[in-house]
Order: structure tokens, then sequence, then C-alpha cells
């Protein structure tokens, strides 16, 4: 049960004030703590009470680092001194942590000691606790991990009952992202650097107003009939149920200590204020989670300077294929989720693209953010501030939460760089027991505590168990319902589109580049100003001096300005339009139907809720019969002969289909046409490629991906037949430890390599440590569950020294330095998990869905005379001869072994330098007070699935 600090030992706490503060702090706390008490509940009464439950203890389900959320001042403090944990603070760590080391052995009565039991209910000798917020709902945790079993006898109470319990698990982070979603973290949180990133990169994605904002609930109203209704109904009761805790744990003082390290409350007289929740903060909320999670597309401006680059280098034709060949639109040896043979265009390069509209050569700049910066924000570390997607590179609050907050894992590289979560599903035809087996996930990063919370809702109408954001978590988003279950993956399908308006000046003047109107149908039409200022006061928490500082965007009906240019001559704004902008809610009604037991009866029926959802998801549905995919978004439907991959002129014949800027609606492709299946023999995802056809979103699907981690596993266990839970989890675990580039492209590597002997000694040593890790399976694993080494330790080091220095002598003499920087600023070289330079940091878990190694396998295999599908433009290592190429290559090769592990790990905040475990390791990034230990690194869901129904309605 968690524990609150009495009003008696509040009465002696003040806020921190430097490190000094923080040990009288502390002194004060250790002379009270025997005043604590225990945070008040109604008597533990009747639990929650099961709902029919098909899944007869065959659902697991586990969740790091664990379902308490939230701790108070006194808790933050003692973990500070003592390294105490709140209760159920980390208690899924444990076994999350051991199944990279424990799948080995994995049986399905063994899969306990990794998963927790996901049935409904908590059984009468399991209940910890049950608290009555409303008379019409009761929350019932369970004695293992204190997770929410909400049962509400009104549908109003069952959400009110969730609102009052993502405030006890997650009020101080739901707040947090609220004003994120509002691009308002620094008035809230401090004027540290990072903070500022923050806003800076999610404002301009979504700089909504409050009327933009209050106009999406309208639009749910009036827009999708009686479940839109309801969808608000469940929406204000959730928010009341939040406000209901957050009023009562400030009059109890037991709310979250982090309001007090920051400056919101007084810990001595409780003056102060957590500001209200409202429904338009669930809007914010969810902007910030689909541009995490739900977007693809964007780009398109550097695409076109890269083909611009291309054709530079190598003439208009050849410089259009080579480029072509890096796209990678339709590569035909990329792995598939449908492998059926079935085909779902769209995306495609038209034969003769129209309306395309590439910039001069040398005219593009960034559209700029920030303005008017005074104190602190003078020394922001972002010093090119851009309306587009830019790294966030510092932690937010450092100084306060030593581990920082808000980590560049998540953030950087932008939301269309996110490739997260994956899915294994097989069909009962080949499983031991005839009923289909999932394991799936997201990936949603590591953070203490978790952007996701666990929950079950029980009510009229709901029925469900499984993970919602915080915040957003009227519906259970991803999880199991009495006798189905389903999860998500990133698509990556490319919904957002960069329109060229032509500037110009009102009254006829000659416009420049930085003019703020531009015609739209033939008539000059200013351009909407969007201002967020943004101040705060000196605070000795985060060592900022006040400051302040204005963000600025323009707005147009083709969307937010990010660029401006020339084309021919004339000034342009480049602009990005999402077509989920300004409908942010809309994909509540797909969820809604989700934990609907009287809508989702089976594949079919789940297949046409997923269709309500706007975001583009991967949807993967299993019961006791079928499995189905299902892959969902508003795809616009393009003008003909749009090349949706470059900026396309801002006129109406180029226009979406049906466009209507004023509610940023259009034409979205019918549901016939998204890739879709039911009862394919097996599924993998992992961010890979839908159908054939379907074109991504970005350069990444190629010859090889890290699906083809899980392709090549599932595919042999279905070969063989008789799949199990354990065998299917083990397979997911195994590909959760392999390094891509070792196991897919070593080998030609390798062929090469020994295509002469090798003379030089460390070179030839070199060599054989990486056949024999290899021969191993090209795993990171440890020696042992406790070693925190690595077998074949040195090869990987070697590995991890040699990949980027081998790409770049493979590729760049032939691209020169220009096209080389273009293109590797599209598609990062490499994101093995120490790379802390790719696109999701280090300490991210995530790993391998980003980098060129389709593009060394292809050259390579070319270099080696073996069939390839879809070669490259050209031929690169070695200019096409196998000795230049080995040569090229073995010289890398040596510049990598002489350097040092401390070179190749260089250490930060976490590890010391050479530390090669602790360089890979996952770290639940602190967006709290409370920290956890590193964990062993493994590339797998961050919430993860192990479902079998052996029954059904």
């Amino acid at each position: 049960m968690r524990r609150r600090t009495s009003r008696t030992t509040l009465t002696r706490l003040r806020t921190p004030r430097g490190f000094a503060g923080f040990l009288t702090a502390v002194s004060v706390f250790v002379l009270t703590a025997g005043l604590l008490s225990p945070l008040p509940q109604s008597a533990a009464a009747d639990p929650a009470a099961a709902a029919t439950d098909h899944c007869q203890g065959q659902c697991a389900d586990i969740l790091p680092p664990g379902a308490n959320g939230s701790a108070t001042l006194a808790e933050i403090l003692t973990h500070r001194v003592f390294g105490t944990q709140p209760s159920h603070a980390d208690d899924q760590l444990g076994p999350y942590d051991a199944l990279s080391s424990g799948y080995p052995s994995l049986t399905d009565d063994t899969l306990k000691n990794f998963y927790a039991d996901a049935s409904f209910g908590v059984p009468s000798d399991q209940v910890a606790s049950v608290t009555r917020p409303r008379d019409d709902v009761a929350i019932t945790r369970d004695k293992k991990y204190g997770i929410p079993h909400i049962e509400g006898t009104t549908r109003y109470g069952t959400e009110f009952g969730a609102g009052y319990a993502a405030g006890q698990d997650r009020m101080w982070l739901i707040d947090l992202f609220r004003h994120i979603g509002r691009g308002e973290l620094t008035p809230f949180a401090g004027g540290a650097a990072a903070n500022q990133g923050l806003e800076q990169e999610f404002w301009p994605q979504a700089p909504y107003t409050e009327a933009d904002l209050q106009k999406q609930v309208d639009w749910l109203l009036n827009n999708s009939g009686e479940r839109g209704k309801q969808a608000m109904a469940d929406a204000q009761a959730y928010v009341d149920g939040l406000n209901a805790y957050r009023v009562a744990a400030k009059n109890g003082r037991y709310f979250p200590g982090e309001y007090v390290l920051t400056g919101k409350i007084d810990s001595v007289t409780n003056v102060g204020e957590i500001e209200p929740f409202k429904v338009t903060d669930m809007i914010a909320l969810a902007s910030v989670v689909g541009a995490l999670f739900g977007t693809g597309g964007g780009g398109e401006v550097e695409s076109a300077l890269s083909l611009l680059e291309a054709q530079r280098k190598y003439g208009f034709e050849e410089g259009a294929k080579v480029w072509e060949s890096f796209r990678g639109r339709d590569d035909p040896e990329t792995v598939l989720t449908l492998h059926d043979g079935s085909s779902f265009p769209y995306g495609q390069k038209p034969a003769k693209p129209k309306g395309t509209a590439l910039p001069d050569p040398g005219s593009v700049e960034k559209e700029q953010l920030v303005h008017d910066r005074t104190g602190s924000a003078r020394t922001d570390a972002r010093t090119t501030t851009s309306a587009v997607r830019t790294p966030s590179a510092l932690k937010p609050l450092k100084g306060i939460f030593d581990d920082g907050v808000l980590p560049e894992d998540l953030f950087s590289g932008g939301a269309s760089k996110k490739g997260m979560s994956n899915a294994l599903l097989v069909s009962g035809k080949s499983t031991a027991s005839g009923h289909p087996i999932a394991v799936f996930g997201p990936q949603t990063g590591y953070f203490a505590p978790q952007l996701l919370m666990m929950q079950e809702l029980q009510g009229p109408g709901i029925s469900a168990r499984g993970v919602s954001f915080a915040g957003v978590g009227m519906y259970v988003q991803l999880g199991r319902g009495q006798d189905y279950s389903w999860s998500a993956t990133s698509s990556h399908q490319d919904i957002t589109d960069t329109y060229a308006v032509q500037l110009c000046e009102p009254g006829g003047r000659t416009p420049t580049k930085q003019s703020t109107s531009y015609l739209y149908h033939g008539v000059c039409t200013p351009m909407e100003k969007l201002e967020k200022t943004n101040a705060w006061k000196p605070s000795t928490a985060d060592s900022t001096a006040a400051g302040s500082y204005r963000m600025q965007v323009f707005r147009t009906n083709y969307g937010i300005v990010t660029h401006r240019a020339t084309i021919d001559g004339k000034p342009v704004a480049y602009t990005s339009l999402r077509s989920t902008y300004r409908h942010e809610a809309d994909s509540v009604i797909g969820f809604q139907m989700f934990n609907d037991p009287s809508y989702v009866k089976d594949a079919k029926s789940f297949q046409q809720a997923a269709q309500h959802i706007s975001y583009a998801f991967n949807w993967f549905y299993t019961d006791s019969r079928d499995t189905a995919y299902y892959m969902s978004g508003d795809n616009p439907v393009r003008a003909k002969d749009v090349d949706g991959s470059f900026p396309v002129k801002a006129e109406k014949a180029y226009e979406w289909q049906d466009f209507d800027p004023e509610h940023n609606t259009a034409a979205h492709t019918p549901p016939a046409e998204h890739p879709r299946s039911v009862d394919q023999d097996y599924y993998i995802s992992w961010n890979n490629k839908q159908a054939k056809d379907f074109s991504a979103a970005d350069f990444s699907q190629g010859a090889v991906h890290r699906g083809d981690l899980l392709d090549e596993r599932v595919k042999k266990l279905v070969a063989k037949g008789g799949v199990t839970r354990a065998t299917l989890t083990r397979a997911m675990a195994e590909a959760a430890v392999t390094d891509l580039r070792g196991e897919q492209v070593l080998p030609e590597l390798l062929r090469i390599l020994r295509s002469k002997p090798i003379s030089d000694p460390a070179q030839a040593k070199a060599v054989d440590q990486l056949a024999a890790w290899l021969k191993a399976g090209a795993q990171r694993n440890q020696t042992s569950a406790t070693s925190k080494t690595y077998a074949h330790a040195d090869a990987i080091r070697v590995m991890d020294a040699w990949w980027p220095l081998l790409v770049e002598a493979e590729f760049k003499p032939g691209l020169g330095q220009d096209l080389w920087a273009a293109l590797t600023a599209q598609l990062t070289v490499d994101e093995s998990p120490s790379a802390g330079h790719g696109p999701t940091g280090g300490h991210a878990g995530s790993a391998f869905q980003y980098g060129w190694w389709g593009y060394v396998d292809k050259d390579l295999r070319t270099v080696l005379g073996d069939p390839v599908e879809g070669k490259l433009g050209r031929t690169f290592c070695g200019d096409g001869g196998l000795d230049a190429c080995r040569d090229a290559l073995l010289s890398a090769l040596g510049r990598a072994v002489a350097k040092p592990a401390s070179e190749v790990y260089p250490g930060d905040d976490r590890c010391s330098a050479g530390d090669q475990w602790c360089s890979d390791a996952i770290v639940q990034r602190a967006v709290g007070g409370i920290t956890h230990r590193p964990i062993q690194w493994q590339n797998r869901p961050t919430y993860q699935q192990v479902v079998e129904f052996p029954s059904h309605r």
C-alpha cells in the first residue's frame, strides 16, 4: 500500500534550494520518518468482479518499471538518500529484465516468471485495497503489482474511476504532458534548455489555440454521431475523476512531491495550486501521443534537396535513378507483413509527376521559430531553432532529478523517425492447441514512470484490460477484451505532405522570402500568425535565471510554414500539412469500439473498429479462432500524378481530393484499399513494409530490415508446427538480443574479406572473432544473468566501431561529400543499442530500425556477383571491383580494431568510458523524482502481451 507524509511531517519540509537545501530537507525527513501514515483507503471490500474471461489464465502481460508512477515528497527524498522505492514503482522491471537471459529455457509454465497474469478481476485473496471515490465505482488493486481494476455500475462511474486511478498513478506525468502539448513546459517546469527544446519541438507540429482545441471537441460532438457524444461524456467523466483525486491529494497532502520540488506548492503552508484538468487538455495530450507514434510522411523538402544534389552529381536522369534506388519506395527484397502476394497500391511514383515544386539550389532556409530571448533563454543550446522537428539534446529539470527528464530517446529525430513496437501472430493451423497465439506490444520508450499505465475497465459497454497513455485513458488502447486481444505498431504511411505556397504582398508590392501573405486560389491571403510567449522565474533547482522567449509560427490553409525558398527566382514558403491535424481526438471512436464487447465480436468487426483510427498504425487481432490485421490512418487521396515524396505546388489542381482547409478535411482512401488480412499463416511487424506496392514514407524499408529478425524465426516455427506461447515468445526474445548487422550483413562482409588471405594479424584476429560471433548467433547477450559482460564482447566492440567506418568507406568516395551528407541526413548510417548519436539516442532499447544495412547488403551482393533485385543505381564499394572493395573494408576494419573500448563506448552520466554492457543498457528515463536501475539491452516492446484464447463467446 502506498504511503503518504503526514501533515506534521510536511510542515517541517521546505522546498529544497540547491544541494544544501536538499540535504536539509532529507535530514528533517529522516528525523520525522516515524510520522508516516498510510494513504486513506476504504476498507477492503468486495474485489472487482471478474467479467466473462475466455482466456482462462492464458493471457499475460508486462509493463516496466511498475504500475505506481506517483511519489510523495517524503518518498522522493528517502529514495534519493536510501535508494528505497515506493510500492509497485519497479516490481515489473525485474521480470522484464530477466527474459533476456531466461528465454532459452522458457516453457508455458515458466511464462509467469517473466509476465504478469492478465486475467480479468482480482482473486479475493489477492486484494490489496479497494477505493470507492463514488458509490457507483470501485478501484481494486492487487497485491502483486498494484494494478487498478476499475468496476463501475454506471458508465459515468466507470470513467470517473478511470480518471481517479490515473490521478493516483500518473498525475504529475499527465500534468507535465498537457503542458508539453500546449507548448508551455517552461512556465510549468522551469527554463532548462531541454524544457525549451521540447516545447520548441512539439508546439510547431500542433500549434493549437484554446479555440482550436475546443473546436476538436465540438467536431466530435457534432460529426461522430452517438458514439462521438458518448466519447465526450466519457472524457468529461474521466476528467472529473482526475480532478477529484487532484483535490483529495492536495487537501490530504499526499500529492506528488514534484509539485513541491518545482515550487508549485509550499510544503509548509500547502499554499499553491495544481491547475484543474480540462477535456481540452486531453486533446493537447493526444496531439503529443499522435505526433510521437501515429504520424508518417513529411521531410519532402529534405528529399528535394538530396534529389537535387544527386542530379548535380550524376546528371538529371542518372541522378534521379540513383536517388530513387536509395529512396526504395517499393523494394522487392524487403520483408512484408502481408506475404501472401496481396497488393495494396499507395504512394507510388507517378509515371509523369505533376505539380512538383523543387527549390532553387541554395535558396532553402528553415523557418525561424524562436524570437525575443531574454535572461537564461539567451543561452538556449538550440541556437538554430526552426519550426521543423529537430532533436532535443538535453534533459529538462536537470538538478532536481539527477537522471534527467523527458529524454531524447523518445523525442529526438522527430515523430516520423520513430520505429516502434512489434507483433508476432501465428494461426491456429500451426499451433499445438489449434488456437491462434500472439506475442505483441508497443515499444513506447522507457520512462519512470512509464508513459503508459495499466488498468482494467469493467462497466456498462466497457470490458477490457491493458494499457492506455496517461491522461487519455478513458479506454484501454492496447490490450484484451473478454475473448479477444489486440495491439499495434507504428505504420509510417505518408499522411503528411509539403506544399509550396507562392508568397505575395498586399497591394501588389514585390514579395520577398520573408513575406507573410500567400496566394490562395489566386487571392493574396495573409498568413495566420500564432505566438506563444513563455517566461519563467529564477530556479536553483534547474540552475536557470529568469528568462523568456517567444515562439512564432505562421499557419496557412496548407498547413504550418516550415521553410522558405525560391522557385525559378520567385519566393515561396514550404508548409507541412498532416491529415490528422485538427483531428487529434477523432481516433477515440475506434478505441471506444475496441473496448465495447457488443461491437467487437470477431476479426471482421475488429477491422471495422480499426477503420475509425485516424492515426497511422498497424493493428493486430487474435481470438480463439482467427488472427487479423488492418492498417489504419487517414490516407489522403492525392491529386492525379502528384508525387507525395516531394513538395507540391499549392494550387487547387494539386490539392488533396475534396480538401476543405477550414476543418482540414479531405477524401481518404476507402477501407478496401488499406492493407488488411484475416488468418494469414502468420504475421510479423516491426515497423516494416506492410504489403506489396504500398510505399513507405521513409527511406528505411529495404533489403535488410529488423523485421527480418522476426520473420525468419516465425517462418521456421510455422513450418515445423506445434507452436506454443513459449516457443513464440522465445522467437521474439532471441530476436530482441540479436544484432541485425551481424545476422544479416556480416556473412557478405566475411565473404569479401576472406576472398584472399588476410596478412595483417590484428585484422585476421578480428575477422576470426566476428566469424565466431556470427556462428554463435550474432547476439548481444550476457554470459550469465548477472554478469554484465557480453559473450563475444570483442567481436561486438569491433562491429560497433567498424560499421560506421565501413559504410563511409564503401559509399562516400562514390557519392561525394555533398550527396553523402544529404543522404545520411535523411537516413542515419547506424542505430546500434549503444549509438547515442542515432535517432533514438542512447539507452533507448529500440535499435536497428534506421540504418544503411540494406544499402550495404545490396551493394556487397552486387560486388560478389550474387542475384540482387532492385539494385542500387550504381555499385559503390570499390567501384564494383572485388579487390578494391575488400581493400576499403579491410582498411576500415583496421581503424576499428585500433579503437579502444573507451572510444567506442565513450561513457556518459550513467556509464564509465569503455563499459560495453552499460553503454547498451536500457535506462528508465526519469520524468519525476524516482529513478530505477539500468537493465540488460533487449529490443522488444515496452508493454507486451502473450495471449492464447481457448474459447469464444
